[in-house]
């Protein structure tokens, strides 16, 4: 009997070519690789810090001046307020249809702390504000115009013949915006006088002046409105606001 012999057959693979090989990076990409790094970290670092200074403090403010204002309502409502000042809690609401910034809880001092709660305040310092009440004198008030609320962030909306209302437990001042100043040093203290002469007066009288800084978003400079009253109008049983803010 013959045997029989199997023959397999071995096809070889060809050989691969060896893979090339990577160059290192080198100091100068690692370096450029690090800084790309570190340049995307602090974009969203200001990125978040834009938002905290531009929206998360308004939102705050707001809810702060917003508890602020309701105290001061609450004491009207129960007559516990006095009926011309209160320095503690607040002496009034500021009303500016034009900057389309609601009502504006008023009080003593234009410190930045007292600001940050996202009210307006008067002047005590370097010059004493007037209060509406008084016989003559300038009414002048502070607030931010970014960020804390941002009050009188529409303040470059206002032109002559505005409204500017001021409401306390018994009476609302309604005033009249006679001129403004988009652009003033922050150390000139004369546009808060008695009588502010360079909105153009010369003669003493019951005025308002609002300031805030200019442009937005810095504090270089200051913009000034000026306003004049028109008349007091005393506060009903209902609380019935002057025309100009129906």
């Amino acid at each position: 009997m013959a045997a029989t012999t199997d023959h397999e057959e071995h096809t070889d693979a060809p050989a691969s070519s060896p893979a090339p090989r990577r160059r290192g990076g080198g100091p100068i990409a690692t370096a450029v690789s690090v800084l790309g790094e570190l340049l995307i970290t602090a974009g969203l670092v200001l990125g978040l810090f834009v938002v905290y200074s531009l929206w998360w403090t308004n939102v705050i403010a707001d809810r702060e001046a917003d508890k602020q204002g309701d105290k001061v309502r609450d004491h009207w409502a129960e007559d516990r307020g006095p009926v011309g000042l209160d320095t503690k809690d607040g002496i009034g609401f500021l009303h500016v249809p034009a900057m389309k910034n609601g009502e504006v809880l008023v009080k003593k001092g234009t410190a930045t702390k007292l600001l940050n709660n996202g009210i307006a305040g008067y002047y005590t310092n370097p010059v004493k504000s007037a209060l509406p009440q008084d016989k003559k004198g300038n009414f002048s008030l502070a607030a931010h115009r970014d960020g804390h609320g941002a009050k009188f962030h529409n303040i470059d909306k206002l032109k002559k013949g505005d409204a500017i209302v001021f409401e306390t437990k018994d009476e609302w001042y309604v005033y009249k915006v006679y001129a403004t100043l988009p652009e003033t040093s922050k150390f000139n203290v004369n546009v808060l006088g008695p009588v502010p002469k360079e909105s153009g007066r010369k003669k003493a009288g019951r005025y308002i002046t609002l300031t805030t800084c200019t442009p937005v978003y810095t504090s270089r400079y200051r913009y000034v409105v000026w306003g004049e009253l028109d008349r007091v109008e005393k506060v009903n049983d209902q609380r019935t606001p002057p025309a100009e803010l129906r």
